[in-house]
């Protein structure tokens, strides 16, 4: 039986099981779908000082009799951070599973790691069935959220099932870990800090006046800082080695969409060179869909970078200095482009009961390499089409789409247009990366 909340208690302070009850009803009319047990089951940390309620770190305190409380307000304000979130649905990132992407480094300050968390939940047999009953013992919350409600399932040619969350929520669950990183960090050098310091006799837990302990450090008050061009230039290959490197871009806000904290380092496959901090659900936009080494679906999620979000888009992509230099884009962006854009007139449209929609999905493929540009051509066509045709709607020549992206972007981004161009090699690197052999949407470092 859930425990009652005491509102009113001179010290503010509630213990886990009224924390739990607390966060569950003044989340209820939350678009993000919350989880009891937010303080009392894994993945829950009060016992080591802290707990994780969507983006934000909530202290425990111990109080005397060894019982963990949390500070009441602080509950509330997580609560309050929650319900101002909007969630899209319909806006959705792949999370997983990603055949032959790289293994992520075992940071032992990272609790959360959530990806890892529901991978091995779902990997597991029978898991999206025991995930779904919700089995004693195994964790169905992440930072409160309970993901699960959310979780989209979708297979692939029958037998590959990818699984999808909402860019929302996904932005909220990286939100937490990074900040569970920045407070273990922080903790970690407060203690090293008062052990130098502190004389051998000196009790290393304070006590307050009512006898409490307060062994649980604050959490760190510095924010991630705006990004500034400090990478501009310098080659992913060079600086991806360089130790400390994750923790520097952790220091950063990501660069495209300003608000997240950046987890990963952005960079031109094409050219090698660092483009900028950026956060992973911004990482995930920004990938095309991959159906085979040289073929792409243009989903919904990806022309609305040339939409609405087109000048941070291609700011972003200009910060490689390949690319700028040459005013294109890399070839599977420039063939999104291409099939969005510049054959968008082409594509035909069906009645529907709101009007009439466009016709399918886009599908674009090249034949040969961006560093052959008299050899590369696109071809753009129209899959699922509603008739049960597949339509080859045009074939474009690598330079003529290249030319045409010109004189859009000049439309379109006139400010990015004029820091481009005109096209020059001294500075490049002097062999440019090949186009990557087989992606197939699998790796989480693409693009």
């Amino acid at each position: 039986m859930s425990e009652r909340v005491m509102p009113g208690r001179p010290d503010g302070l509630i213990t886990l099981g009224a924390a739990d009850a607390l966060w569950v009803d003044v989340t209820a009319d939350s678009a993000v779908p919350t989880a009891s047990g937010a303080f009392t089951c894994s993945p829950a940390h009060a016992r080591m000082g802290y707990v994780l309620l969507g983006g934000h770190v909530v202290a425990t305190v111990r109080a005397s009799g060894g019982q963990w409380t949390v500070p009441e307000a602080e509950v509330r304000r997580a609560a309050a951070e929650l319900n101002a979130v909007a969630m899209d649905r319909q806006d959705l990132v792949r999370i997983g599973p990603f055949r032959g992407a790289p293994r992520q480094d075992c940071d032992e300050e990272t609790q959360l790691r959530w990806r890892r968390r529901i991978a091995g939940e779902l990997r597991e047999p029978s898991g999206p069935e025991r995930a779904a009953r919700g089995e004693v013992g195994r964790p169905y919350h992440l930072a409160g959220i309970d993901w699960r409600q959310i979780l989209v399932e979708q297979t692939r040619d029958g037998t590959q099932r990818t699984w999808w969350l909402p860019r929302a929520v996904v932005r909220l669950l990286d939100a937490a870990e990074h900040a569970e990183t920045r407070w273990v960090h922080a903790a970690r050098t407060r203690q090293a800090g008062a052990a130098a310091t502190e004389p051998p006799s000196h009790p290393r837990q304070a006590q307050d006046a009512d006898g409490r302990q307060t062994t649980n450090p604050e959490g760190p008050t510095a924010s991630p800082r705006p990004y500034n061009g400090e990478l501009e230039g310098q080659l992913y290959s060079v600086l991806s080695r360089k130790p400390g490197t994750s923790r520097r871009v952790a220091g950063w806000v990501c660069a495209v969409c300003r608000t997240a904290p950046a987890t990963v380092l952005d960079h031109c496959h094409e050219h090698g060179y660092v483009r900028a901090p950026v956060c992973q659900s911004c990482n995930t936009q920004e990938r095309p869909d991959h159906l085979y080494s040289n073929d792409i679906r243009v989903a919904n999620r990806y022309t609305r970078l040339f939409d609405t979000g087109a000048d941070d888009w291609l700011r972003h992509w200009h910060r490689c200095p390949g690319c700028r230099a040459r005013t294109t884009l890399p070839l599977p962006h420039l063939a999104a482009w291409t099939a969005h854009i510049a054959c968008r007139s082409l594509r035909p449209t069906h009645r529907a009961p709101g009007g009439r929609e466009p016709c399918g999905v886009l599908r674009v493929s090249w034949t040969g390499s961006q560093n052959a540009p008299r050899a590369c051509l696109l071809t753009v066509a129209v899959d699922f089409c509603p008739s049960g045709e597949h339509r080859v709607l045009a074939r474009v020549p690598y330079r003529e789409a290249a030319e045409r992206f010109r004189l859009w972007l000049a439309e379109t981004a006139p400010a990015v247009a004029a820091a481009a161009g005109p096209d020059r090699l001294d500075g490049l690197p002097a062999q440019f990366r090949p186009v990557i052999a087989d992606t197939s949407g699998e790796g989480l470092a693409l693009f």
